[in-house]
């Protein structure tokens, strides 16, 4: 059967959930900044939206240098936590389009904001199935969340990875198998995913320029330049052959839920039902793929859309429904006891998973 591989990435992913949450900055040059706290603009720009791109504004330029480009745009701070309970919300999403088996999902985030899945079973190899499960995808995420990705289908990680920055943002690309040789070959080097400057000034010296010139270099070559392991990669890339699986990054997977609750509260015993059927979902998910977890998050939004985190690590990886609805009320009693505010939403997240491999028990976790 022929393997296909989804790449979704969001669609400047911190600039776009700011506008979503302050309809206001819509049609405005957006910069999120990481910033120092030194002085105003003191730090580097974290991500902007499109229309701050037009202005050369790009991300890791000091902000202070973002603003002279564009005086116009609207510098914000990084909201790292809210970002990722937003992510949290998608992933998810994306991880149920995932094809699964006996040792998980085939599901891999790379960060934040982009994430393969493992198509191949669920469209039985079929390229024309997976561009319509590419439109249910972006369909599904703008539904739920109100934001937009691009989505790259390919035979590989490598290929969809780069279709998924051919067409944004808010696009789809698809390249099929027979088609792979004239999608790279008129590429610049730096497309290629995993050539930096460094490598890319490399080949030029040796008279390469495209990765089309890149696939008719000799690979012996380039191994006596790159190294063994370096140039077989560098020849096998240009011809568009990668075989690496689609699989969960080892410490990086978390498993959450958040909903809303029926009106904004600092009630505990209104807030409690909700928590624990976060938990239901959250044990089931990790029942059903075998899972332990060692670290409970609880994020609390409230009535002014200002989204809290608090986390708690276990002495040791457990899967116990009564400990995960524990220490999920004992972090939200903790919430409720410095915020005057009413919250309006909960979720429960539970990360630093590992597969279930012996007791874990509540005894256990009191041993």
């Amino acid at each position: 059967m022929q393997r296909v591989v989804l790449h979704v990435d969001m669609d400047s992913f911190f600039a776009a959930i700011e506008e979503r949450e302050n309809p206001g900055l819509r049609g405005k040059a957006v910069v999120v900044c990481m910033l120092s706290g030194r002085s105003e603009l003191s730090g580097s720009v974290s991500t902007c939206n499109y229309l701050a791109r037009e202005s050369g504004i790009k991300s890791g330029m000091p902000c202070s240098r973002a603003k002279k480009l564009n005086p116009d745009a609207v510098f914000l701070p990084v909201r790292k936590d809210f970002y990722k309970s937003v992510s949290d919300r998608v992933m998810e999403i994306l991880r149920s389009y995932a094809d699964s088996g006996e040792s998980g999902d085939a599901f891999e985030q790379v960060s934040i904001d982009e994430a393969f899945l493992e198509v191949t079973e669920r469209v039985g190899g079929d390229f024309g199935r997976a561009f319509e499960l590419g439109m249910k995808i972006k369909e599904d995420v703008r539904e739920k969340e109100r934001l937009t990705c691009s989505v790259g289908i390919g035979p590989n990680k490598l290929i969809s990875k780069m279709c998924s920055s051919a067409k944004k943002p808010d696009g789809i690309t698809m390249v099929k198998p027979e088609d792979i040789s004239g999608f790279l070959q008129p590429l610049k080097l730096t497309k290629l995913w995993g050539i930096g400057d460094v490598t890319a000034e490399k080949l030029q010296e040796m008279g390469v320029s495209t990765v089309g010139d890149l696939a008719e270099y000799d690979v012996i070559g380039l191994i006596s330049v790159f190294g063994k392991n370096r140039g077989t990669w560098l020849k096998q890339a240009s011809a568009g052959i990668d075989d690496s699986p689609v699989k969960e990054r080892e410490g990086s997977e978390q498993i959450g839920r958040i909903a809303t609750l029926p009106e904004d509260t600092l009630d505990p015993e209104m807030i409690y039902p909700l928590v624990d059927r976060l938990v239901e979902d959250v044990i089931a998910k990790l029942d059903a793929r075998g899972l332990v977890f060692r670290v409970v998050t609880l994020t609390a939004i409230n009535s002014n859309f200002r989204t809290h985190t608090k986390s708690r690590t276990l002495n040791h990886p457990v899967s116990d429904r009564e400990i995960l609805r524990q220490t999920a009320r004992e972090i939200l009693v903790e919430f409720l006891s410095e915020s005057p505010v009413e919250l309006r939403r909960v979720g429960v997240r539970v990360g630093g998973l590992q597969k279930r491999t012996g007791q874990t028990s509540l005894f256990d976790y009191g041993a």
